[in-house]
């Protein structure tokens, strides 16, 4: 069973929890996380028994699975220019038969869309079922398309997976090529004679014929649009953070566009093509949905469909010739170039990795007695009880405390290097996500918010990161903790254009001397800054985090009035 809808999903689950045979269910992942209401109870759905999900009378296309999405997009692209009847199998085994045969009856063409290869595969069996009926054969007046995956390896990328399974291009190209393509068959006038019965191909097309050779005016440059890619199940939505190209600028092939920012990381977006750039539809700042229209790339290459349209018309000598029965990925001709790819995704983004390369870290640490956040802590948990702000949020009140006293931490260190000192400023805070995956939430103009207000957005801000929301990093100083897992101390690291990254270990007990007493035991936190030393030196790097321990030393929860004032 391979459903392609929560509604099929489930009442194809429903049938089979009741049956007594083993069944193999086959759930295309990304509907674990796609969103779709339906307003209907949910029915148990038949095993072999096919659903139609358009209606049409010029060419019949079978699809299952992940495959019925980019098919149904396909059919909105083509609009007028062929009616296509499109059949969801749901089930592989059984199949069908009856529906299929019966609308290709009607139509008299059939294109397959699937996701496997094109050896021994679904969709073979179904155009073999097609050609052991003769009467139904007979009828056909164009060949079978078959849409599959190539004979490759599906690349661990996202990028890699999608580009090498059928796409919207590729299915809107088999479905002009069959309406495109009719074959007449002569009438065999005796068992025996071998004479006078031969096909007679005839191309047409809607409205006019369509020429054996398509012809490719180089001289008028196309626009290749740049969308946002998939970058991973889950991800849906990206802020684009930069623009690395301004309109007219020369663009080579895997040129960087363009920079966004998802939950885990900066992603470069890269071209495809080779040309000129072209307009921006967007903003930096702004959000964007995965698939979305960027802006485009000028160029003298043919589009994907124009070249696929013509090698369905034109044989190498210039010949018509008749539409094959598979159409299969092409091979990629760029093995050099994959090949020095990452098998698996990096931590760290380029983006970033570039960053670190031109930053200068220097990195100091203290140690800050934490009996302060703990009497605070356990004063706000009777008065508040689970709505008591917790150390992480004093802590970070603290810090942004610490950076009105002190200018080097409220800068900024841009891309082309220049440093900029605000007197509002931003709080960033990275926050651990499934999968070892790592964002930031970022406190927009934390330094204007009063205690009750920021405990308030902090949390709301957290909470946001992690269930998704992506925001502009801006942040002069970023706070990071490994306590939960025990970790003491660390060394983490700043990327620009933040100018410090201030580490908080576990809270443990150390020897400590204060000058009066010797050998005094004491529950401490360490204090881990790394700083960029282009933008503070060491003493003032000090002095900044020697402010904040005595903060948190002598922290308490401020009171209302103190926070009105605030």
């Amino acid at each position: 069973m391979i459903p392609s809808t929560p509604e099929d999903a489930a009442g194809l689950l429903w049938t089979a929890m009741h049956g007594e045979d083993p069944i193999i269910f086959l759930i295309p992942k990304h509907l674990l996380w796609a969103e779709h209401e339906s307003a209907e109870p949910i029915r148990a759905v038949p095993f072999g028994q096919a659903r139609k999900r358009t209606d049409g009378s010029d060419v019949t296309l079978v699809a299952w699975g992940n495959a019925i999405e980019k098919s149904l997009e396909a059919i909105a692209k083509i609009d007028d220019d062929a009616r296509v009847e499109l059949l969801d199998l749901r089930s592989i085994v059984p199949w069908d038969k009856e529906a299929v045969e019966k609308s290709v009856r009607k139509t008299r063409r059939l294109v397959v869309v699937q996701e496997d290869t094109e050896t021994c595969s679904v969709g073979q069996m179904i155009i073999s079922h097609l050609a052991g009926n003769a009467d139904l054969w007979s009828t056909m007046i164009s060949p079978p398309i078959l849409i599959s995956k190539g004979n490759v390896v599906i690349g661990y990328n996202p990028i890699y997976e999608y580009a090498a399974l059928p796409d919207v291009d590729r299915i809107m190209a088999a479905i002009r090529r069959s309406v495109a393509t009719k074959s007449e068959r002569a009438v065999v006038a005796a068992i025996g004679d071998r004479g006078g019965a031969k096909a007679t191909v005839e191309s047409a097309g809607p409205g006019s014929a369509i020429p054996a050779t398509a012809k490719i005016d180089m001289s008028k440059q196309r626009a290749q649009s740049i969308t946002v890619p998939i970058m991973g199940e889950g991800i849906r939505n990206a802020k684009i953070v930069s623009l690395l190209k301004k309109p007219g600028d020369p663009v080579a092939l895997d040129d960087p566009l363009c920079e966004v920012e998802t939950d885990k990381a900066v992603y470069p977006i890269e071209s495809s093509f080779a040309g000129v750039m072209g307009g921006w539809k967007t903003r930096v700042g702004d959000t964007v949905e995965i698939g979305q229209e960027l802006g485009a790339v000028l160029t003298d290459a043919p589009s994907r469909e124009d070249q696929m349209q013509t090698a369905a018309n034109a044989s190498p000598d210039g010949k018509e010739k008749t539409v094959e029965a598979a159409v299969p990925a092409a091979e990629p001709n760029d093995r050099g170039r994959h090949a020095r790819r990452y098998s698996i995704e990096p931590a760290l983004s380029p983006t970033i990795t570039r960053k670190l390369s031109r930053v200068i870290p220097a990195n100091l640490q203290i140690d800050a007695r934490w009996d302060a956040i703990r009497k605070a802590r356990d004063i706000a948990k009777k008065k508040n009880g689970k709505t008591a702000p917790s150390p992480s949020v004093m802590i970070a009140w603290l810090v942004v405390r610490a950076m009105e006293k002190h200018a080097p931490f409220r800068r900024l260190i841009l891309e082309d290097d220049r440093i900029i000192e605000n007197d509002d400023f931003d709080l960033g805070v990275a926050v651990a996500l499934e999968d070892d995956r790592l964002a930031t939430a970022v406190i927009v103009d934390a330094n204007k918010k009063n205690w009750p207000a920021f405990v308030k957005i902090y949390n709301a801000t957290v909470d946001a990161t992690r269930g998704g929301r992506v925001d502009a990093m801006n942040a002069p100083v970023v706070i990071t903790s490994l306590g939960a897992f025990g970790v003491r101390t660390g060394a983490p690291i700043v990327v620009p254009p933040s100018v410090g990254t201030l580490f908080i270990g576990s809270a443990h007990r150390e020897m400590i001397t204060d000058g009066k007493k010797k050998n005094e035991t004491a529950q401490v936190v360490t204090l881990s800054l790394t700083f960029d030393h282009r933008v503070v030196n060491g003493a003032g790097a000090a002095n900044f985090v020697h402010e904040i321990k005595e903060l948190i030393e002598t922290f308490r929860i401020p009171s209302e009035k103190a926070a009105a004032k605030a």
